[in-house]
Parts: structure tokens; C-alpha cells; sequence
């Protein structure tokens, strides 16, 4: 076999080594996305009927949101859903996630982007984009940080 020959079967190889390497090291994240998308959407069906108080749980105790002057701690964030968005113990509007693209930043932690669309009971829908960076804890996916708009 010429040298050419060999060069190209060894060049062949390695990409397909690599691809090899790429695929598995995909794989590893994928359920850590699934479990990350599935918490949201367990939030989103909190918020719809109604139980802020485990909606409010995919939030750490240390969780910040970003406002105009800056982060906000937890009561703060709670104390916004509650006045301005529910009436009593019910939302004013239906909350829908989606586009939801999960990207690794570890084991432990993952940057969660997406869309949010408020909608129903006669009310504007409203939409906006959002950014959460994710940590597991020992309770599973939590949000640290909430940057929505």
C-alpha cells in the first residue's frame, strides 16, 4: 500500500474516531438536558394550577433574578409572581416554555435558554426570552439564577 494510501486510511480513521468521541461525550448530556427540560415543564404545570409553592421550589434558597437595578434574592422573585402575576391562589395567565436548548457548563451546572408565552383569560399574551443558569442539587435541577425579559 503506498504511503498516500495509508495517510488517508490513517486520516479516515481518526475522523471517525473523533466522531466516535463527539457522539458519546453528546450522549452524556442528553439525559442531564431531559431531566432539566422535564423539571421545567413539571414547574410550567405547577404555575398553571396554581401551586406557586411548588413552582417557587425550582428555585435555590440562594437564587438571584436579574431586575433593571440589579439581582434580587428569593422573596423578592416570589413576592413579583405574587403580586403581579396571580390573583389569590391562581395565575392570571397560563405560562408555556419553549425552545428550550440546554448547554453544559460541568457536571453540576447548565445554562437553560428559551421562551416564555403568558396567555388565556382574556388578558394580551405576553412573551419574552429567558436565560437560567441550572445547578443539580441533591433535590435535582434547580435554577441559581433567573434572567428573564
Amino acid at each position: 500500500m503506498s504511503s498516500h494510501r495509508k495517510f488517508i486510511l490513517c486520516l479516515f480513521l481518526f475522523v471517525a474516531m473523533l466522531s466516535q468521541v463527539k457522539a458519546q461525550s453528546g450522549t452524556e448530556a442528553s439525559p442531564k438536558a431531559a431531566a432539566i427540560i422535564a423539571a421545567m415543564k413539571n414547574s410550567e404545570n405547577d404555575w398553571n394550577t396554581g401551586n406557586l409553592d411548588n413552582f417557587m421550589k425550582m428555585y435555590t434558597d440562594s437564587s438571584t433574578m436579574m431586575y433593571p437595578t440589579g439581582p434580587v434574592g428569593l422573596s423578592t422573585i416570589r413576592n413579583l409572581y405574587q403580586t403581579k402575576y396571580f390573583n389569590g391562589k391562581m395565575p392570571k395567565q397560563n405560562l408555556h416554555y419553549s425552545e428550550m436548548k440546554v448547554t453544559m457548563l460541568g457536571e453540576n451546572y447548565a445554562l437553560l435558554t428559551g421562551k416564555f408565552t403568558l396567555s388565556g383569560n382574556s388578558l394580551p399574551e405576553r412573551s419574552g426570552v429567558y436565560s437560567l443558569v441550572m445547578v443539580y442539587t441533591k433535590d435535582g435541577w434547580k435554577i441559581l439564577h433567573d434572567h428573564s425579559g
